[in-house]
């Protein structure tokens, strides 16, 4: 038998490091050749590694939502033959993954103080995960050797009760388990003064616990106090998109927004989807079209900006990402020269990129690349949001929601189905007067829908 090292596989793009998003292994469990091993996430997805060899886990690098540089080792395995390490390597490897072992048997403990004395005589407790048992250990054997006084009996911690309920009829006798009534009786509690929150008002052993938090005081009906405190790791995507708002947070941004009559498109949107052709058009492929037309006009929006290489680089090509909630949170799939598309065709990859991003399949070449992006809520969007830049693009296109209003057409008002766009500029690059430029040129083609299709 001998030890496999697996390390970081270099997944492309110039990324240096990755954060371990899932673990799909466990020490001791035995895999296959191309089972996965990990998912890891990077900037731009999330991809997971298959295992090279068939062999069992003997040690994982680190837990789930910590960072691993490429190259740096990831999963060791116990394979059949010699192994990729070396004899000296291997051994000092097996005595980490007998660790990782002891660890699971409360009953190995002379066992596992004796690898770990055994591990720090040849050096191998320069592994982080021996050095952390080896530390464990030791503090095990710095104990004083003498029986210790037995602590006092504590009080054991206050639980929160399921549901507020009210204390029984007068001379109705509390429910309770004879668990329960032995805690009391031990303490000296009245059964008859506690609130049982279980079925039927029985009395559990939170309630208990509760009762003796407060000291025996009288337990009232109505709002209580809730004192708790949760500390929630933030990892995975969620902190992925933290690191990308406090990068943005720092770009000078300014935010237009402007009014749009958009009766006239939506009149156009029924009835082509009066004809039947297809799916159902939604507002945003043709939002999208208007927006390739309007960037064939004002090109200096469309590009990223690079400060550290002193360049703005222009596309001609409009990579169109499209922000989109997940059930892991927000990402952006990349809607892939948009400007060479019809509308029908934008409106099929616009869905088919929001499913992908919604189930995990999306790859990662569809979740990176836009050179500008649109941002929407739908029904659920404000009267007007100031949406955030996904640097190094130098724009955002943000839409509200769409609603009837009285406009005033020079003689009496009239209903109109009305909407507001918010567009975000990087104001290093963009000056105020192209922005506005630019967003009255989006409004003009969304408020005559037929400009759209008109070749100049």
């Amino acid at each position: 038998m001998g030890i496999h090292s697996i390390r970081m596989p270099d997944i492309g793009e110039g990324i240096a490091e990755t954060e371990i998003a899932e673990w799909m292994v466990s020490v001791g469990q035995t895999i296959r050749e191309d089972d996965p091993m990990v998912a890891v996430m990077t900037d731009k997805a999330t991809v997971e590694i298959p295992a090279p060899v068939t062999g069992t886990v003997l040690w994982l690098a680190g837990a789930t939502g910590d960072k691993i540089a490429v190259g740096a080792e990831l999963i060791r395995l116990e394979v059949d033959g010699a192994g990729n390490v070396a004899q000296g390597g291997a051994k000092a490897d097996a005595g980490a993954g007998a660790d990782a072992g002891a660890r699971a048997d409360a009953g190995a403990g002379a066992d596992a103080k004796a690898s770990a004395q055994a591990e720090a005589r040849s050096g191998a407790s320069s592994e982080a995960h021996a050095e952390a048992h080896s530390d464990a250990q030791s503090t095990a054997q710095a104990e004083p050797t003498s029986t210790p006084k037995p602590p006092a009996d504590p009080v054991p911690a206050a639980k929160a009760p399921r549901a507020t309920a009210p204390l029984r009829a007068e001379g109705e006798k509390p429910i309770a388990a004879p668990s329960v009534r032995g805690r009391a009786r031990d303490a000296g509690i009245d059964l008859r003064l506690v609130r049982g929150s279980g079925p039927g008002g029985r009395i559990t052993h939170e309630d208990l616990d509760a009762f003796i938090a407060t000291g025996g005081l009288p337990q009232v009906s109505g709002p209580r106090s809730d004192p708790r405190v949760e500390d929630i790791k933030i990892i995975g995507l969620r902190r992925r998109i933290a690191e990308r708002m406090e990068e943005a947070n720092r770009v000078p941004a300014i935010t237009i927004v402007e009014e749009v009559d958009a009766t006239a498109l939506e009149d156009l949107r029924a009835r082509m989807n009066a004809e039947g052709k297809a799916a159902k058009l939604t507002l945003l492929p043709f939002i999208a079209r208007a927006l390739i037309r309007a960037l064939k006009d004002h090109p200096v929006i469309n590009q990223h900006y690079l400060p550290e290489e002193g360049i703005a680089r222009r596309f001609g090509a409009v990579h169109l990402g499209i922000a989109t909630q997940t059930p892991n949170g927000l990402m952006v799939p990349v809607l892939r020269h948009a400007e060479a598309m019809s509308l029908r065709d934008t409106a099929a990859e616009l869905l088919r990129l929001a499913q992908a991003a919604r189930d995990g399949s999306a790859k990662r070449e569809e979740l990176s690349g836009s050179t500008i992006t649109v941002t929407s809520l739908g029904p659920l969007g404000a009267i007007a949001t100031t949406p955030i830049l996904n640097v190094p693009e130098v724009a955002i296109i943000g839409i509200n929601r769409l609603a009837v209003r009285p406009f005033w057409n020079g003689t009496a008002f009239e209903p109109r189905k009305m909407m507001n766009i918010s567009c975000s500029f990087d104001h290093r690059i963009i000056d105020g007067w192209d922005a506005a430029v630019f967003v009255q040129r989006l409004k003009e083609l969304l408020e005559t829908p037929a400009l759209i299709f008109v070749e100049a």
